[in-house]
């Protein structure tokens, strides 16, 4: 049984930092894809960044309003995927969601791509 449990976020001024995190664990595959999504009051679902679980894998960041804000890694030691935010807006203000999917050689944002998914933690960004 795959579970995937993101932690991390909370209420933050706008041009602050928060860092989410997401452990997959149950998890057969050693490779997968992991990623970040969110959804904002009102609106779809978005991808935010997806990476390998392959040493040196490069990131895939698919929105780009974060682009130059936003990294997402993976340490594989903690079994663990981050996602450092760093100078938030309000309209990064969602619920974030950490997922899990199978790797067939390239990570794309697209939902169904991604089997097993978190509950979600929310951000918040005040102006």
């Amino acid at each position: 049984q795959v579970q995937v449990v993101e932690s991390g976020g909370g209420l933050v001024q706008a041009g602050g930092s928060l860092r989410l995190s997401c452990v997959a664990s149950g998890y057969t595959y050693s490779r997968r894809c992991m990623g970040w999504f969110r959804q904002a009051p009102g609106k779809g679902r978005e991808g935010v960044a997806v990476i390998a679980t392959i040493e040196g894998s490069t990131p895939y960041v698919d929105s780009d309003s974060v682009k130059g804000r936003f990294t997402i890694s993976y340490d594989d030691a903690k079994n663990t995927l981050y996602l450092q935010m760093n100078t938030l807006k309000p309209d990064d203000t969602a619920m974030y969601y950490c997922a899990a999917g199978w790797y067939g050689g390239t990570c794309r944002a697209w939902e169904n791509e991604y089997d097993y998914w978190g509950q979600g933690t929310q951000v918040t960004v005040s102006s």
